[in-house]
């Protein structure tokens, strides 16, 4: 997300990201909007800080990918050796986190039905379900068309009262 000044390579973090982490962080205190801006401004540069050194220390090494290691070696050159233990411990869940995903995204191999056989039975599923919603249009019709023919059958009805009275009434006119 660019910043407002224009500048692409001046990207920020979502202040969304920034204000929840605050209110999280102090759910008692109220923080100017300044005090906001700067927040989301040292975070950014923080960022760009370590992620331009773990650049650096990735083409030393000859690598092309940035990997967690290179993060943590820049965390280390820059004098943040602080944060180490923390960053390997948020490191860690996020690899449990993974891991847990990939496990259920592979649920499906572990079945033990061959992808053919559960394509098989979901096309089944889909065959019954057009069918049954085919039965129920049907239906539906059926009793549109009924009710269609009641109300003919109705007013046929009254068309024939109507016209009963009309000429019982020329009757009527007649007796007088």
């Amino acid at each position: 997300m660019a910043s407002t000044s224009g500048n692409d390579d001046d990207l920020t973090i979502p202040r969304a990201a920034i204000n929840k982490m605050i209110k999280e962080t102090l759910p008692n205190v109220r923080v100017a909007n300044d005090a906001r801006e700067l927040v989301v401004n040292c975070c950014t540069e923080f960022i760009h800080l370590i992620s331009s050194e773990a650049n650096e220390i990735c083409n030393k090494s000859e690598k092309k990918t940035i990997s967690p290691e290179h993060v943590i070696q820049a965390l280390e050159s820059l004098g943040f050796g602080s944060y180490i233990s923390e960053v390997k411990e948020v490191l860690q869940e996020c690899k449990t986190v993974a891991l847990k995903r990939r496990k259920a995204s592979s649920r499906l191999e572990n079945l033990g039905i061959p992808e053919e056989e559960l394509l098989r039975q979901q096309q089944e599923l889909f065959a019954k379900a057009r069918q049954q919603q085919a039965e129920l249009a049907q239906q539906e019709w059926l009793q549109m068309q009924q009710a269609a023919q009641q109300a003919q059958i109705a007013a046929a009805s009254a068309s024939a009262s109507n016209q009963a009275g009309s000429s019982q009434d020329e009757e009527d006119d007649d007796d007088i």
